[in-house]
């Protein structure tokens, strides 16, 4: 196999010898079709993968450099297709958190490169104008990392209109959860906290935060539902620099709850200020912001015990398809090899891969309508847990194109100078284990 790695940072550099011994220990070339004796002629299966490795959403592709590396080892010796051995090139290209540019590297792999399959992770920002590139183009595409709303939803022509004018689609795959589920998972963990139920939501003006602060399919209508007050001061732009509005709103309210779906820079400035403005509520659950150790590492002390949405860590209780790895066995290779604490997209970029090689064994012809129809059939067991499209827990409009994944919740705790996330919540799955309950921020 073949990678091609187009990227306009130095990444940091994975030691041959680590991932060697990583692949022999998790039996990364096993004869589940990467094994083969070798690689006959023909022509190379090309996967397109685009991610945000640049910009302020950089963070969720922080390990793909790393996932990539291990993919290529693994798949070395080329992908089992029925009785033909085919090699397997991996392009890559980053969306520089930039929607535009997101869709221009799509559109590149799709025309120049003629690409077999698109996979893309990692926010509405990258995976929607990939994904729509793709179905205009009818491009086979998997995607993950975006809460299933609004990727499926924003991308109607009619994202307003409802289900009634909403349209599946023929070439687009998504695996991920949705705002049902974190929605779940934040009050479940609200209610394990003595407060007053008055919350205060930060939506910027994005994909994910209209989509959260929707008061259709949103917060909105859940949380009056369970009893509690939404302040909501609109919708903001993202990379501002004073959330001083912001703040006057919730503690005009006495909200003692926060929540929302923010940048990480932008919930630095937000929290920062709210301290300094002596705003500090007894919980602050916030989406994508602090997903990340070196997100609530920036806030120094002040990180402890903020919360957030866990979709993978390596106390998951799944192992690869691919390699046999457990949760735990992934997160810790990461770690040996890049020296650096484990992080939740991980688990799902390497899910993408897995997917994508599963799906392509299942496929002897590359006509994209093919691959599409083979994607739709997928049941799968990865290390994020099952894909499989068709419906299960989701409305009638979006079951063909999404396939949702496990989600529970967790509080960051500061020890020992360092802070790990400790899943405080399993309610929503009781097969992952829980860690410690929540605790209110002090």
């Amino acid at each position: 196999m073949t990678c091609r790695t187009i990227n306009s940072t130095h990444r940091h550099s994975i030691d041959r010898r680590t991932l060697l011994k990583y692949s022999a220990a998790t039996g990364a070339v096993l004869a589940t079709g990467l094994k083969a004796p070798a690689i006959a002629q023909a022509r190379a299966i090309k996967l397109g993968y685009v991610s945000p490795q640049t910009g302020p959403l950089a963070a969720f592709a922080e390990a793909d450099n790393f996932i990539i590396a291990g993919f290529k080892e693994a798949a070395k010796a080329g992908l089992k297709i029925g009785n033909a051995t085919v090699p397997v090139e991996v392009i890559v290209k980053d969306s520089q958190s930039n929607p535009n540019r997101a869709a221009e590297v799509a559109k590149d792999l799709i025309v120049q490169d003629k690409i077999d399959l698109m996979l893309v992770a990692s926010t509405p920002e990258t995976t929607n104008p990939v994904s729509t590139q793709c179905e205009i183009e009818e491009v086979p595409c998997i995607s993950t990392v975006a809460p299933w709303q609004p990727w499926f939803i924003g991308r109607q022509a009619n994202p307003g209109g409802g289900p009634p004018a909403w349209k599946g689609f023929n070439y687009t795959y998504h695996f991920f959860w949705g705002l049902e589920d974190v929605i779940a998972v934040f009050t479940n963990m609200w209610g394990q906290v003595a407060t007053n139920k008055s919350v205060g939501g930060l939506f910027p003006n994005d994909g994910d935060g209209n989509a959260w602060g929707d008061k259709a399919v949103g917060f909105p209508p859940v949380l009056d539902k369970g009893g509690y007050k939404l302040t909501d001061p609109g919708r903001y732009q993202n990379l501002t620099d004073n959330f001083s509005a912001q703040i006057g709103a919730f503690k005009g309210a006495n909200c003692e709850i926060i929540t929302g779906v923010v940048l990480p820079p932008d919930f630095t400035t937000f929290w920062k200020q709210s301290l300094q403005q002596g705003f500090k509520p007894k919980v602050a659950s916030i989406g994508k912001a602090i997903l990340f150790p070196v997100a609530v590492e920036a806030l120094g002390k002040d990180g402890h015990n903020l919360s957030s949405e866990v979709w993978w860590s390596p106390s998951h209780p799944f192992k690869s398809s691919l390699t046999g790895a457990s949760a735990k066995d992934l997160a810790g290779a990461y770690e040996a090899a890049t020296k650096k604490q484990w992080t939740q997209p991980i688990g799902f970029a390497h899910a993408l891969f897995e997917v994508a090689v599963d799906v392509l064994k299942r496929t002897p012809d590359r006509d994209g309508k093919a691959i599409a129809a083979t994607i739709a059939a997928t049941n799968l067991d990865t290390v994020v847990g099952k894909v499989q499209w068709g419906g299960a827990n989701l409305p009638p409009f979006a079951a063909k194109n999404v396939a949702k994944t496990p989600l529970v919740g967790g509080q960051w705790r500061l020890k020992d100078g360092k802070y790990d996330i400790v899943i405080t919540n399993n309610k929503t799955v009781p097969a992952i284990p829980v860690g410690g309950q929540m605790e209110a921020i002090a």
